[in-house]
């Protein structure tokens, strides 16, 4: 899988690619994810990790655009991992953090945001919508150099068009 991930998501743009890590378990939804993102331009998945432990191990180490975790994974949990990230004190604020589960209540929510998560979606039938989010984030990071240069383009929030 490590081949499929390597060579399906890496893109040429005239712009840093959007990077993005995955926590999630599921084998089957860990690929669904990895071709909806191939059909994004400008994003690469950096990595991914099944387990709380093995995604701090690589998060405190590498850096990421967008965070995508799912809350019940084989050992741990995404909530957990957010804590310890948040605890770790080296985490950028631009870091983009979206939870992708089946857990959706609004305990879990509630909770998420008060650790950092922008985003929620319910894995069930948001994918689409997730997909929108990091198509927009893909974007407008591809546009944030002429932005910059131009600086009279007002650059969009990461919350717009989240749940």
């Amino acid at each position: 899988m490590d081949d499929y991930l390597n060579t399906r998501l890496q893109r040429d743009s005239d712009g840093t690619p959007l990077r993005i890590f995955l926590v999630e378990d599921s084998e089957d939804v860990r690929e669904l994810i990895v071709e909806s993102l191939a059909e994004i331009a400008g994003v690469r998945l950096v990595g991914y990790a099944e387990t709380e432990m093995e995604a701090l191990r690589h998060l405190q180490q590498n850096s990421y655009d967008v965070l995508i975790l799912d809350i019940q994974l084989k050992q741990g949990n995404g909530m957990s991992l957010l804590q310890a990230l948040a605890r770790s004190n080296t985490r950028r604020q631009s870091e983009v953090k979206v939870v992708f589960s089946n857990h959706v209540s609004p305990t879990y929510r509630r909770v998420g945001a008060q650790c950092g998560v922008q985003h929620f979606f319910d894995k069930s039938s948001e994918l689409p919508l997730l997909c929108d989010l990091l198509r927009d984030l893909a974007g407008q990071k591809m546009d944030a150099p002429r932005s910059a240069s131009n600086n009279n383009s007002p650059q969009g929030s990461a919350q717009a068009g989240g749940h």
